[in-house]
């Protein structure tokens, strides 16, 4: 038995803050993390770094901005969600300092091409997919390179199976096991068991109440692990996390409406407006963290790769640059030094400073709204995303086609948020703060072109 702590980095897929039981007045069930948002320390202000998942998955991992690593996209086919192969995990890096690394669930951050593989980047174990989504019934499995195929059990009790199955082999081992859930991401497919109560209720829509059921799944299945590491007696000393990639996805007609509760939060998922980049997270450490605390602090997913690795007795190479800073003090309580400055951009397919971008800075925060026309999608490539979920036998490369031609429109004005006062960004205040507008704009406009030049120079 080793003295340094395991880790457990649990991740749902499109869940926010008003998909838990405890934050939306009992709307959803979610026992098990309303008892960890109770119990351990629940993080008030803790960021995403991308409104998208294939981008916030890279920052998770790498402790760096999405566009220094080259993701910038979900598209797969594309090779938009690939992870530079220059880049370092923090997988890689606690496995070479003696950790066993398994990831169960969803990888996304390069589905084709063997170099950018799961096992090629830190995981020594992998059982999921690399791409952004998996039907829940009709699913693909990749166990290390090995593909099996739906066998009637739902996909989100194989990844808690098989997440149980790794902490048992390493129950003697110092393991650091990422289980990304694709719950409660499209398509919206949940237990009938579990999704007919929200249905009979009436109170919701068949998308929201298949969502709820998803969730109910999901949590029950946190609840296993939990109790794996009881059994095993290493409680104490794990570390769990659980948080999600990035806000909940809203939208849609008739019986696919997704709109639900999100705490008031503007925004969703797409979106760099809180409800899309604001997102729960809840740690659980009794040998290392006091519970029944909430930390305020801002604290962002670049932080996670340097605090882990700390925590773990581990250190970056001391040439890595790194957005993130090692958080542990705040975490511990004490009112360490955080970075007031944070930074956000996404738009589909070469990225437009102008488009959908945001920096915190202490209280403020500026937005620039999205342009419609580079937040879209084009046909053919929305038809290639959804048959390579369905008929992944006939994909095997990438597309290195041309992106869609798109005509950018002026863009709107800068918008200016008192996040502190005016959490949900209800009132514009940049007609009264003029300076600060063009201060924040000029500072994010030269973040910008930091990451993007960064992104430029990889040659993968």
């Amino acid at each position: 038995m080793t003295s340094r702590p395991n880790i457990i980095l649990i991740l749902a897929d499109d869940m926010g803050y008003g998909d838990f039981g405890c934050f939306n007045y009992g709307a959803s069930r979610t026992p098990t993390l309303d008892h960890l948002v109770n119990e351990g320390v629940c993080l008030t202000q803790h960021y995403s770094a991308s409104p998208v998942c294939a981008p916030a998955r890279a920052s998770l991992m790498t402790g760096r901005y999405p566009h220094r690593t080259g993701v910038l996209d979900t598209l797969e086919t594309r090779g938009l969600d690939r992870l530079a192969l220059r880049e370092l995990t923090v997988a890689e890096l606690l496995k070479r300092s003696g950790y066993k690394t398994g990831l169960v669930g969803k990888w996304h951050n390069g589905a084709y091409d063997s170099r950018y593989h799961p096992n090629r980047r830190g995981f020594e174990e992998f059982a999921g997919f690399s791409g952004g989504w998996q039907p829940y019934y009709q699913w693909n499995l990749d166990r290390n390179g090995s593909i099996l195929h739906a066998d009637g059990r739902y996909l989100t009790d194989v990844f808690t199976e098989e997440a149980i199955a790794f902490i048992r082999r390493h129950r003697r081992d110092s393991f650091f096991l990422f289980l990304a859930y694709n719950a409660p991401h499209f398509p919206f497919e949940a237990h009938e068991a579990d999704a007919a109560p929200y249905h009979a209720s009436g109170n919701f829509t068949p998308a929201v109440s298949q969502i709820y059921g998803m969730i109910e799944c999901m949590d029950r299945g946190v609840a296993r692990v939990i109790e794996a590491l009881d059994r095993s007696g290493l409680t104490d000393n794990t570390i769990v996390m659980f948080s999600s990639d990035n806000g909940p996805q809203f939208g849609g007609k008739g019986e696919m409406c997704t709109d639900r509760f999100n705490c008031g939060f503007a925004g969703s998922k797409t979106l760099v407006y809180e409800g899309g980049i604001r997102l729960p997270m809840v740690m659980r450490w009794p040998a290392g963290l006091d519970g029944r605390r909430q930390v305020h602090d801002m604290i962002h997913f670049t932080d996670w790769m340097p605090t882990l690795l700390t925590l773990a007795g581990a250190e970056p190479p001391r040439d890595l640059l790194l957005d993130g800073i090692n958080v542990t003090p705040t975490l511990q309580g004490d009112y360490g030094e955080v970075p007031t400055e944070r930074y956000w951009q996404w738009n589909r397919y070469t990225p437009d400073a102008e488009c959908n971008a945001a920096m915190r800075d202490g209280r403020w925060k500026l937005v620039r709204p999205a342009i419609r026309e580079l937040m879209m999608v084009s046909n053919d490539d929305l038809a290639m995303d959804i048959q390579s979920k369905y008929n992944p036998e006939n994909f095997h490369d990438i597309v290195h086609t041309p992106e869609p031609d798109r005509i950018k429109p002026p863009p709107p004005p800068a918008q200016l948020f008192d996040i502190v006062s005016d959490p949900f960004e209800r009132n514009d205040l940049a007609a009264q703060h003029p300076d600060r507008v063009s201060q924040m704009t000029n500072a994010l406009a030269a973040w910008f072109e930091d990451v993007e030049q960064d992104r430029l120079t990889i040659d993968d």
